[in-house]
């Protein structure tokens, strides 16, 4: 069977399975930019290699039930999809928002595998996480809910087997209730979570990483076309962790970030965003971007309502450069003809899958155009992760300047490695092929060496 008929074969079985949209979408972006892998070497195809890709080694799924501040039982779903553990123990996010489902955490969770695979370090791909809503909830219910949720998460979870972070919903406060009720059902004091708190076994620079990381992958990528930030304007979409030390690292490299957006709206701050200002609004006082616009002069804001049906208003604004850093398919053909038209020459994926498929096509298309796929460009984050693991097993803590250090020669490797993988297998530019290629084929010598199990 011809690649391309192998491919299209095992697409159409996840249709087949289950109603699951984003998850196909994410194993369809992968999959087709694996054809010239696949054409060049036959083993993967005879080894199966595809069909066990698409399936997670084990699904867990169980109840979660907790008291809210008035004595009412609610209920709610947990997931932990531990995908792969074919280069080490699984190591993926969670992820508390009522958008959560299976098909959502199996697209994260199969993006994992590469994502971690390009790091170099040895993680497996995983993902976890429960349909509930942090937004409105007390300390005290919060709390509660992180405790019910580690009773069941703790029994599939361990510094050698699974390590779970944080994602969306699930920030310091949220691993530190889990981990504490972790180290009291099980006596363990290790580094099974990470994300934790400094003086408790967290990393320094790790708040930092994800953004920081998708700036030092989007110099490399610049650079190598003879470019730099210097002075360029960038959208940035989100304002949580990702989204403001995207804008940190931005303002160091000398670029100019003039966005950010929540699910309300989006702000645009012709003078730049006032990164202080936003921290403070944001990580401080736990507020929305329309308080930040109250409080800056010259910053205008516009409601979700009012954009544009189908688009995403912080793409309108004209850039150098884009950064879709708040959640998935945020970033759609008509955006990026828009952010293309307006002189927008390079995007840089801090989100996960941010970009649609027909997005990500007009991208490729064009010449003068560079783009950073996610589990590339966003890979920071858990590379630092695995950092803070290194660092719970020597029971030591690394300065901010020796992990910020192994961060960008790992955000190093990872475009190197993207860039000629591409060059290799003849799409010299198409990052997304290089470092699918490239993640793919680790795991998968990996898998083929551990026999069919």
């Amino acid at each position: 069977m011809s690649a391309s008929s192998y491919i299209n074969a095992i697409l159409e079985s996840i249709k087949i399975r289950a109603n699951e949209p984003v998850f196909l979408q994410a194993a369809t972006e992968v999959l087709k930019s694996l054809e010239p892998i696949l054409s060049a070497e036959k083993k993967y195809q005879e080894h199966a290699i595809l069909e066990q890709l698409i399936i997670p080694e084990k699904i867990h799924t169980f109840r979660v039930i907790y008291c809210d501040d008035k004595g009412k039982a609610n209920v709610n779903l947990g997931y932990r999809v531990q995908f792969s553990s074919a280069l080490g123990p699984y190591k993926g996010g969670l992820r508390f928002h009522p958008s959560v489902n299976l098909d959502l955490l199996k697209f994260l969770g199969f993006e994992q595998i590469f994502k971690n695979s390009l790091t170099g370090l040895m993680m497996g791909g995983a993902k976890g996480g429960s349909d509930f809503d942090p937004k409105g909830k007390s300390e005290a219910e919060i709390m509660r809910f992180c405790q019910a949720f580690m009773l069941n998460l703790s029994k599939v979870i361990g510094a050698t087997t699974d390590v779970p972070a944080g994602d969306i919903g699930v920030g310091g406060r949220e691993i530190g209730y889990m981990f504490g009720m972790y180290k009291k059902l099980t006596g363990f004091y290790d580094g099974t979570l990470t994300g934790k708190g400094l003086n408790w076994g967290g990393s320094l620079a790790r708040t930092e990483a994800t953004g920081y990381g998708c700036v030092y992958f989007t110099d490399e990528m610049l650079k190598k076309a003879k470019q730099g930030l210097e002075g360029k304007v960038c959208a940035v979409s989100g304002s949580g962790n990702v989204a403001i030390y995207t804008i940190e690292k931005l303002y160091q490299m000398g670029a100019k970030p003039v966005t950010i957006s929540d699910s309300n709206g989006f702000v645009y701050d012709k003078n730049g965003i006032d990164l202080e200002l936003l921290k403070e609004i944001k990580e401080v006082k736990r507020g929305r971007v329309s308080d930040y616009a109250k409080a800056r002069k010259d910053a205008v804001y516009t409601e979700a309502k009012a954009y544009k049906k189908g688009t995403n208003g912080v793409w309108s604004v004209p850039c150098d450069g884009a950064f879709p850093s708040a959640t998935q398919n945020e970033l759609n053909l008509e955006d990026i003809k828009t952010l293309y038209s307006n002189g927008c020459r390079f995007v840089s994926e801090g989100a996960n899958m941010p970009s649609t498929l027909e997005a990500i096509d007009f991208m490729l298309s064009k010449k003068d155009f560079h783009f950073g796929p996610a589990k590339a460009a966003n890979a920071g984050g858990v590379a630092t992760s695995q950092l803070e693991m290194q660092q719970n097993s020597s029971m030591s803590q690394w300065s901010f300047e020796e992990v910020d250090k192994k961060l960008h020669k790992i955000m190093k490797n990872i475009f190197n490695n993207s860039y000629e993988t591409a060059k290799e297998f003849k799409h010299a530019g198409n990052l997304v092929v290089g470092s699918n290629i490239a993640g793919f084929k680790k795991v998968a010598d990996a898998m083929i060496d551990h026999g069919y199990i």
